[in-house]
C-alpha cells in the first residue's frame, strides 16, 4: 500500500505545482467546472492548452541535454505557448521552443526562457509565493474575473496570459505591477470584444 501513496503523490505532483490550475487541485470538479463556464475558451481549447502543456514537458525531458542542463516550464493559453525557465546557451534556448513550436496544436511560441544556470529551489519557492501574491491582489477586484486570466511568475517576472477584454488587461497589469516584489510585468494577452 505505502508504494501506491507515493505513486499517486508523484502523479498529483504536477497538478498542485503547476500554475494556474489551483481549482484542479483546491475545489476538484466544481470548481473546475466553474472555472471553464467563465472561461472565454471553449472546452476543447481548455482540453487542448492542458495536452500542449504536459506534451511539450515530456518532449522537452526526452532531449537529455536539455534535461540535465536546463530548468524549462510551459504554459499554454488558447494554444499559445510560453517558455519560461532558464537554459545555458542560446542553442538549447532555440532547441526548446523548436520542439514545443513542433506540436499541431501549438499556434504560437513565445520564449521567454533566460541565458542562465538553473534557478535554485528557493527562487522557484519565491515565484510561486508571488504568483499567489498577484492573484490574491486580483480577487478583490469588483467587477473582474480571475479565471480569465493566468499567473505566471520567473525570477520575479511575472507573465500574464490570457483572451481578456483590454480594460481587464489593464487592470490585471496594475494588480501586478503593485505588487511587492514583481521585478517586471509581461503581458502575453490575446484580446477579446468588449
Amino acid at each position: 500500500m505505502y508504494p501506491n501513496r507515493i505513486l499517486l503523490m508523484l502523479c498529483l505532483a504536477p497538478l498542485w505545482f503547476a500554475a494556474g490550475c489551483a481549482p484542479v487541485v483546491v475545489g476538484g470538479a466544481a470548481a473546475t467546472g466553474a472555472a471553464v463556464v467563465h472561461d472565454r475558451r471553449s472546452a476543447g481549447t481548455v482540453i487542448d492548452d492542458q495536452t500542449i502543456e504536459f506534451q511539450a514537458l515530456g518532449d522537452l525531458h526526452a532531449d537529455k541535454e536539455l534535461y540535465k542542463q536546463a530548468h524549462i516550464n510551459v504554459t499554454s493559453y488558447n494554444k499559445v505557448a510560453l517558455l519560461t525557465g532558464e537554459a545555458p546557451t542560446e542553442e538549447l534556448k532555440k532547441r526548446a521552443a523548436e520542439i514545443v513550436r513542433g506540436n499541431e496544436k501549438v499556434r504560437r511560441v513565445h520564449n521567454e526562457i533566460t541565458l542562465a544556470a538553473p534557478s535554485s529551489f528557493t527562487s522557484r519557492s519565491a515565484d510561486t509565493i508571488l504568483t499567489g501574491k498577484v492573484k490574491a491582489a486580483m480577487v478583490g477586484i469588483k467587477d473582474f474575473d480571475l479565471t480569465r486570466v493566468k499567473v505566471v511568475t520567473e525570477n520575479g517576472v511575472v507573465y500574464l496570459l490570457g483572451l481578456v477584454t483590454r480594460a481587464e488587461a489593464e487592470i490585471a497589469t496594475e494588480a501586478a505591477r503593485t505588487t511587492s516584489g514583481v521585478q517586471r510585468v509581461v503581458r502575453i494577452f490575446e484580446y477579446a470584444e468588449e
